[in-house]
């Protein structure tokens, strides 16, 4: 990827699609706001609740990287983390950064960001109102998520690769087949150590009912991630996932991406997914077949039971 100056934003081509948002007035073309919000003590206290929930939930759940760099950055101190006491840790570990960001940002963007290890984090967090469920990410999901597993040196150097390849997705106009990607493995991963499944998807580790649901429900399907597939597969943006998909490591992860190389994913992929969400194939290396009773009987909204 040595044609690709990944110090700037990459153009977007005239026939990629991206949803239109708008930007704030006074940011810059890097979408970032210039400081962290000064949050209020009713806002801290809505972390500390979530964190409560969620750490109640996590042992014998999470993944041990995961685990491991929440005690590395210290993000249990309380309260909505500072992040220039957090970025110094995670810095000296890894090389990354958390950036403050004003809500979602363009997938260019994004793909910029990550590749100069800096992870945009949601300048906000979710009301009380909203505090089961929030459509977009928020401070919480972001740092509380998503963060303690840039502390992992392998995990942070797939997250940087992952980036440097939306170049190349926006040349070939594979942004979907990109973004599968990311949703089975960053958001909604399951990796298995010591022969058990834990989790390692940000989606997951913030919410506690795709805590439990993931691991333990009946009706999803855990199957292993294979890259090819993953990326030739719809997924589910507002309810629980009908499939997860598993790693053995991050190490696997990696190799089976950046060392393999996108270019020839791209250049065998079509324009639209070829897998329906809750397909299970034939050449799929399956650990649980679920009964898919929960999107059967209507998902979210519908009073299904996250079985």
């Amino acid at each position: 990827m040595a044609d690709f100056d990944y110090s700037r934003i990459p153009p977007l081509p005239s026939e990629v699609f991206v949803a239109p948002l708008r930007k704030p007035a006074g940011l810059g073309e890097d979408w970032l706001e210039p400081a962290q919000r000064d949050y209020s003590a009713a806002e801290h206290r809505i972390w500390d609740d979530l964190y409560a929930r969620q750490m109640a939930l996590l042992p014998g759940r999470a993944c041990r990287g995961f685990l491991q760099g929440f005690e590395r950055l210290d993000l249990g101190r309380g309260g909505i983390p500072e992040l220039g006491a957090l970025n110094e840790k995670l810095r000296a570990l890894t090389g990354w950064t958390v950036v403050p960001v004003p809500m979602l940002i363009p997938d260019q963007v994004f793909f910029y960001h990550l590749a100069n290890r800096r992870f945009p984090a949601g300048n906000f967090i979710r009301t009380r109102e909203q505090f089961d469920y929030i459509q977009e990410p928020d401070v919480f999901h972001d740092v509380f998520g998503h963060v303690p597993l840039l502390a992992d040196p392998v995990f942070a150097e797939y997250l940087a690769a992952y980036g440097r390849a939306g170049w190349k997705a926006l040349r070939y106009n594979r942004l979907k087949a990109l973004s599968a990607l990311y949703w089975y493995t960053v958001e909604f991963g399951l990796v298995l150590e010591e022969g058990a499944l834990r989790i390692y998807g940000a989606g997951i580790l913030s919410g506690p009912t795709e805590t439990v649901f993931a691991l333990e429900g009946r009706s999803p399907h855990r199957i292993h991630l294979n890259v090819d597939r993953v990326m030739r597969t719809d997924y589910e943006i507002s309810d629980l996932q009908s499939t997860y998909f598993v790693i053995e490591s991050f190490a696997e992860l990696f190799h089976m991406t950046e060392q393999r190389g996108f270019e020839p994913i791209y250049e065998s992929l079509a324009p639209a997914f070829q897998y329906a969400r809750a397909a299970a194939l034939d050449t799929d290396h399956i650990y649980h077949r679920g009964t898919q009773e929960y999107l059967l009987r209507g998902g979210r909204g519908s009073g299904a039971p996250a079985v």
